[in-house]
């Protein structure tokens, strides 16, 4: 299997979206210059007082100061000193509402700018803060200035008030709007890139095994040159007679025969847990162990369970293949052996392998290698895991290279709970007929017609024999 730091083909970026946010300090500006217009016209109108004229100055440098203070400290961005700058705003507000003795549309619509802003920055906790630091105020100056009423507000300065907070919030909204359309459209270019990256991935997932891709997909392992000592139960199988029908078959029914064993063992491969490594010609890899692993002797059970299934599977395929017209008897053959290989990426940076490298890998091809049609070999350690399990037959001693000394090798026969009058596996095979049958695999509704064909086809055996 491979696994490679470029997935695909490099390709364009796509266009960023920009957000056109309404930045603080030209709303802080905006929001000071109503003001500021408002006290003016207050003052023409003897509405205000005339020593009131220094709030205009105040109102129109207040805003760049603060602005070119917090990007002295760069921290313009910071959330937290937006919120603190809206309370100081909010804390500058009540003085003003006492200065003009609480003129009643000035003070409506310097609260509702002020309930505005609050909202739009910081939801309604940022509107119960800003509130309470506004009214904290308000109280704090009517002590320190005096409370007073002002008379009923002139028509001239409701219609500056009106529209500089009218011009104020309709700007503010608009790029409010703006803000959400590009959210909006920022949502769909995102959700596009995702059922493109699922798309991606699941396509890739057909060139690793799926524990592999998933632990890479979830950030669980990193696609990096690095490896690992485990003990893992290595797998080899192919298949005896394919070189014989490669010369027969034309190559795209053997590429299809050999897509269709694949397919199957695969199938069964991922259902026991195995990490399929590698095909090669007609042979299989298979390990288990990592990335997830169970422990030593669950891994080898579950292992030598595969080979099992894969050997029975094996019966039924050939009788497929059989039916098509292919007379050469296919049998597989598998090695499986337990012990510390290294496992991790191998290769260069730009293209590796997750695979597993020891000697034990070459005990297993080698087994794999000896074994008869319709074998499975296994080396002693496991055998000493699963024996409680599966019955092994002693098959003798083999020299490998890479072991100082020979190595005690066994057959697996089957699993103990199917030897016997109890087994739910039964095989008959020879010219002019196969029968596989695994009960425990057969559901309550299939028995009904297993046991109708079984009884047409003695039927018919009755009576060709009449015939004779």
């Amino acid at each position: 299997m491979t696994i490679t730091k470029k997935t695909a083909r490099q390709r364009k970026p796509e266009k960023q979206v920009a957000i056109p946010p309404m930045p603080d300090y030209n709303a802080r500006v905006l929001a000071y210059l109503a003001g500021a217009a408002i006290i003016v016209s207050g003052i023409l109108s003897n509405h205000f007082k005339p020593e009131l004229i220094w709030i205009l100055p105040g109102a129109i440098l207040w805003p760049h100061l603060l602005y070119f203070t917090v990007r002295y400290f760069n921290r313009q961005r910071n959330p937290i000193i937006r919120h603190r700058l809206l309370l100081l705003d909010a804390l500058l507000t009540g003085p003003l509402v006492v200065l003009i003795d609480f003129s009643l549309v000035p003070t409506l619509l310097f609260i509702l700018m002020l309930n505005f802003s609050f909202i739009i920055v910081g939801g309604m906790k940022s509107w119960m803060y800003g509130n309470l630091a506004w009214f904290s105020s308000v109280c704090i100056a009517s002590l320190y200035f005096g409370f007073s009423i002002a008379p009923p507000t002139p028509i001239s300065v409701s219609i500056v008030s009106g529209i500089c907070v009218g011009i104020y919030i309709c700007v503010t909204a608009y790029y409010t709007h703006q803000q959400a359309r590009a959210l909006v459209h920022a949502k769909s270019l995102i959700q596009h890139q995702r059922e493109q990256s699922i798309t991606l991935s699941h396509k890739l997932a057909k060139y690793l095994s799926p524990q592999v891709w998933q632990s890479i997909f979830t950030g669980e392992r990193d696609v990096r040159l690095e490896t690992q000592r485990k003990k893992l139960a290595v797998f080899f199988s192919d298949i005896k007679g394919f070189t014989e029908l490669s010369e027969e078959m034309e190559p795209e029914s053997l590429t299809e025969l050999l897509n269709t064993y694949f397919n199957a063992m695969s199938q069964i491969a991922l259902k026991y847990g195995g990490t399929i490594d590698k095909f090669v010609g007609d042979s299989i890899m298979i390990f288990f162990g990592d990335p997830t692993s169970r422990g030593a002797k669950e891994d080898t059970l579950a292992c030598v369970a595969m080979g099992i299934d894969m050997r029975k599977r094996m019966k039924i395929l050939r009788q497929k293949w059989q039916s098509q017209g292919i007379r050469t008897p296919l049998e597989i053959r598998m090695g499986i052996s337990t012990g510390y290989c290294t496992v991790g990426n191998f290769g260069a940076e730009n293209r590796m392998d997750y695979t597993i490298i020891g000697k034990e890998v070459n005990l297993a091809s080698r087994l794999e290698s000896l074994a008869e049609p319709g074998e499975i070999l296994v080396s002693y350690e496991t055998f000493s895991l699963v024996k409680d399990m599966v019955m092994c037959r002693d098959k003798g001693e083999i020299t490998v290279k890479g072991f100082s000394r020979s190595v005690p090798i066994y057959e697996v026969v089957d699993f103990r709970r199917e030897i016997g009058a109890n087994q739910s596996f039964m095989e008959h095979e020879t010219t002019g007929f196969a029968m596989y049958l695994d009960t425990g695999k057969i559901g309550t509704g299939e028995k009904d017609q297993i046991v109708r064909a079984l009884e047409s086809a003695a039927q018919k055996l009755k009576d060709s024999e009449d015939i004779d």
